[in-house]
Protein backbone atom coordinates (compact mmCIF):
# COMPACT_ATOMS: atom_id res chain seq x y z
CA UNK A 1 0.00 0.00 0.00
CA UNK A 2 2.70 2.42 1.20
CA UNK A 3 4.37 1.54 -2.45
CA UNK A 4 1.55 2.67 -4.02
CA UNK A 5 1.15 5.61 -2.23
CA UNK A 6 4.67 6.60 -3.23
CA UNK A 7 4.19 5.52 -6.49
CA UNK A 8 1.09 7.90 -7.33
CA UNK A 9 3.20 11.09 -5.21
CA UNK A 10 5.81 10.69 -6.97
CA UNK A 11 4.16 10.52 -10.46
CA UNK A 12 2.19 13.49 -9.71
CA UNK A 13 5.01 15.31 -8.48
CA UNK A 14 6.47 14.44 -11.96
CA UNK A 15 3.77 15.68 -14.15
CA UNK A 16 3.90 19.14 -11.84
CA UNK A 17 7.51 19.47 -12.42
CA UNK A 18 6.69 18.96 -16.39
CA UNK A 19 4.20 21.59 -16.61
CA UNK A 20 6.09 24.50 -14.67
CA UNK A 21 8.35 25.98 -16.77
CA UNK A 22 12.04 25.49 -15.89
CA UNK A 23 13.81 28.55 -15.00
CA UNK A 24 17.61 29.50 -15.82
CA UNK A 25 18.96 28.29 -12.20
CA UNK A 26 17.25 25.58 -12.19
CA UNK A 27 18.94 24.63 -15.61
CA UNK A 28 22.17 25.29 -14.11
CA UNK A 29 21.40 22.30 -11.59
CA UNK A 30 20.27 20.15 -14.40
CA UNK A 31 23.04 20.86 -16.83
CA UNK A 32 25.82 19.75 -14.49
CA UNK A 33 24.45 16.40 -14.84
CA UNK A 34 25.60 16.42 -18.46
CA UNK A 35 29.56 17.95 -18.26
CA UNK A 36 32.32 17.20 -16.61
CA UNK A 37 33.00 17.72 -12.71
CA UNK A 38 35.34 20.50 -13.96
CA UNK A 39 33.32 22.42 -15.24
CA UNK A 40 29.97 22.33 -12.92
CA UNK A 41 28.77 25.48 -11.83
CA UNK A 42 30.86 27.66 -13.66
CA UNK A 43 28.72 29.10 -15.40
CA UNK A 44 29.42 31.70 -17.82
CA UNK A 45 26.69 33.03 -19.47
CA UNK A 46 22.91 31.81 -19.97
CA UNK A 47 20.59 32.65 -22.72
CA UNK A 48 17.22 31.95 -24.12
CA UNK A 49 15.94 32.20 -27.56
CA UNK A 50 12.37 34.66 -28.02
CA UNK A 51 9.39 33.11 -26.37
CA UNK A 52 6.81 31.98 -27.98
CA UNK A 53 2.85 31.63 -26.93
CA UNK A 54 4.24 33.03 -23.36
CA UNK A 55 6.65 35.81 -21.59
CA UNK A 56 8.42 31.82 -20.05
CA UNK A 57 11.10 30.84 -22.73
CA UNK A 58 11.39 27.43 -23.47
CA UNK A 59 14.97 27.54 -25.06
CA UNK A 60 18.01 28.22 -23.00
CA UNK A 61 20.93 27.58 -23.53
CA UNK A 62 23.41 27.08 -20.34
CA UNK A 63 26.92 27.33 -21.22
CA UNK A 64 29.84 26.84 -18.52
CA UNK A 65 33.71 27.41 -18.33
CA UNK A 66 35.51 24.35 -19.24
CA UNK A 67 38.97 24.51 -18.67
CA UNK A 68 39.48 21.06 -20.53
CA UNK A 69 37.98 22.53 -23.90
CA UNK A 70 39.86 23.70 -26.54
CA UNK A 71 37.76 26.81 -26.37
CA UNK A 72 37.47 26.75 -22.70
CA UNK A 73 33.25 26.54 -22.76
CA UNK A 74 31.09 23.66 -23.17
CA UNK A 75 27.08 24.26 -23.48
CA UNK A 76 24.10 22.68 -22.77
CA UNK A 77 20.84 23.21 -24.92
CA UNK A 78 17.68 22.44 -22.97
CA UNK A 79 14.23 22.58 -24.63
CA UNK A 80 10.79 22.75 -22.28
CA UNK A 81 13.18 21.95 -19.38
CA UNK A 82 14.24 18.42 -21.23
CA UNK A 83 18.45 18.26 -22.05
CA UNK A 84 18.67 18.27 -26.17
CA UNK A 85 22.23 18.90 -26.54
CA UNK A 86 25.86 19.24 -25.48
CA UNK A 87 28.70 20.93 -27.59
CA UNK A 88 31.92 22.32 -27.09
CA UNK A 89 31.09 26.04 -29.15
CA UNK A 90 33.75 28.05 -30.91
CA UNK A 91 34.03 31.14 -28.14
CA UNK A 92 37.30 32.97 -29.63
CA UNK A 93 36.43 36.29 -28.72
CA UNK A 94 35.18 35.44 -25.19
CA UNK A 95 38.34 33.47 -24.76
CA UNK A 96 40.30 36.60 -25.25
CA UNK A 97 38.31 38.65 -22.85
CA UNK A 98 36.93 38.54 -19.27
CA UNK A 99 33.83 37.00 -20.40
CA UNK A 100 35.05 33.92 -20.65
CA UNK A 101 35.56 34.11 -16.48
CA UNK A 102 32.47 32.10 -14.52
CA UNK A 103 29.89 33.94 -12.81
CA UNK A 104 30.05 34.93 -9.38
CA UNK A 105 27.73 32.45 -7.67
CA UNK A 106 26.81 34.37 -4.59
CA UNK A 107 25.63 37.21 -6.78
CA UNK A 108 22.84 35.25 -8.67
CA UNK A 109 19.91 35.72 -7.03
CA UNK A 110 17.10 36.94 -8.94
CA UNK A 111 15.94 33.94 -11.60
CA UNK A 112 14.91 34.60 -14.94
CA UNK A 113 11.01 34.34 -13.83
CA UNK A 114 11.90 36.65 -11.40
CA UNK A 115 13.86 39.36 -13.88
CA UNK A 116 10.96 38.88 -16.22
CA UNK A 117 8.48 40.33 -13.75
CA UNK A 118 10.45 43.27 -12.62
CA UNK A 119 11.66 44.21 -16.46
CA UNK A 120 7.61 44.35 -16.89
CA UNK A 121 7.06 46.36 -14.07
CA UNK A 122 8.38 49.61 -16.09
CA UNK A 123 7.05 52.45 -16.17
CA UNK A 124 7.01 53.01 -19.90
CA UNK A 125 5.83 49.09 -20.40
CA UNK A 126 2.71 50.02 -17.94
CA UNK A 127 0.15 50.37 -20.93
CA UNK A 128 1.73 47.88 -23.05
CA UNK A 129 0.41 43.94 -23.97
CA UNK A 130 4.46 42.59 -23.53
CA UNK A 131 3.84 39.20 -25.88
CA UNK A 132 7.68 37.41 -25.91
CA UNK A 133 11.01 37.97 -24.21
CA UNK A 134 14.41 36.74 -25.31
CA UNK A 135 16.75 36.60 -21.62
CA UNK A 136 20.50 36.98 -21.40
CA UNK A 137 22.50 36.96 -18.36
CA UNK A 138 26.14 37.19 -18.38
CA UNK A 139 28.63 39.73 -16.89
CA UNK A 140 28.88 43.22 -17.39
CA UNK A 141 30.34 46.24 -15.19
CA UNK A 142 28.03 45.63 -12.58
CA UNK A 143 28.50 42.68 -11.95
CA UNK A 144 25.94 39.62 -13.71
CA UNK A 145 23.14 41.15 -15.19
CA UNK A 146 19.90 40.15 -17.06
CA UNK A 147 19.53 41.16 -20.16
CA UNK A 148 15.87 40.89 -21.51
CA UNK A 149 14.55 42.14 -25.07
CA UNK A 150 10.89 42.64 -25.05
CA UNK A 151 8.25 42.02 -28.19
CA UNK A 152 4.90 43.70 -27.58
CA UNK A 153 1.74 43.64 -29.71
CA UNK A 154 1.53 46.24 -31.88
CA UNK A 155 -1.44 49.07 -31.59
CA UNK A 156 -2.46 48.88 -35.41
CA UNK A 157 -2.28 45.28 -35.88
CA UNK A 158 -2.83 43.16 -32.40
CA UNK A 159 -1.79 40.03 -34.67
CA UNK A 160 1.41 41.60 -34.53
CA UNK A 161 4.48 42.20 -32.60
CA UNK A 162 7.54 44.35 -32.56
CA UNK A 163 10.37 44.37 -31.11
CA UNK A 164 10.23 47.59 -28.05
CA UNK A 165 13.70 47.52 -27.18
CA UNK A 166 15.85 46.09 -23.34
CA UNK A 167 15.56 46.22 -19.50
CA UNK A 168 18.67 45.35 -18.19
CA UNK A 169 18.60 44.48 -14.74
CA UNK A 170 21.16 43.41 -12.02
CA UNK A 171 21.11 39.48 -11.54
CA UNK A 172 21.93 40.35 -7.65
CA UNK A 173 19.54 42.74 -6.62
CA UNK A 174 16.82 42.80 -9.36
CA UNK A 175 17.30 47.17 -9.78
CA UNK A 176 16.94 48.10 -13.39
CA UNK A 177 20.41 49.34 -14.37
CA UNK A 178 19.50 50.43 -18.18
CA UNK A 179 16.46 51.02 -19.88
CA UNK A 180 16.16 50.90 -23.83
CA UNK A 181 12.39 51.30 -24.27
CA UNK A 182 11.51 52.80 -27.99
CA UNK A 183 7.17 52.76 -27.88
CA UNK A 184 7.43 54.21 -31.39
CA UNK A 185 8.21 50.69 -32.71
CA UNK A 186 4.31 49.83 -31.80
CA UNK A 187 2.91 51.88 -34.73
Amino acid sequence: MKQLLFGILLSSLCVFAAEKDATAFALIKEGNRYIGEQAQDRVVQIRSERSVGSLSPKVWYVVYHDPTARMKAVEVKFAAGKMVDVNRPFRLVERMSDSSKPLDKAKLKIDSDEAIRIALKEPMLEDVKVKSVEARLDANDFGPVWKLKLWAEKLTKSTETANVGTVTLSAEDGKVVESDIKLGRLD
